[in-house]
């Protein structure tokens, strides 16, 4: 089981852009998050500058790291 990170958001940053850019967690991540940190969501669609965001640790299973990539041709 991996340990919980904190993010820190810049400038005009999303909590899912945020979340994707620094751990690689996709948007069904976002009620996780959101429960671990209380009053996240009323600080407005853009997070202020230096916000800290905790994600909460997760099993290998659902957070491996690893993108599938789709490859069009051979």
């Amino acid at each position: 089981m991996a340990s919980a990170q904190q993010l820190t958001a810049r400038q005009g940053d999303t909590l899912d852009l945020l979340l994707w850019r620094d751990a690689g967690l996709v948007p069904d991540h976002l009620t996780r998050v959101l429960d671990a940190n209380p009053g996240l969501a009323d600080l407005g669609t853009t997070l202020p500058l230096g916000t800290l965001v905790t994600v909460p640790a997760t099993s290998a299973s659902t957070a491996t790291g690893v993108r599938t990539i789709t490859q069009l041709w051979d």
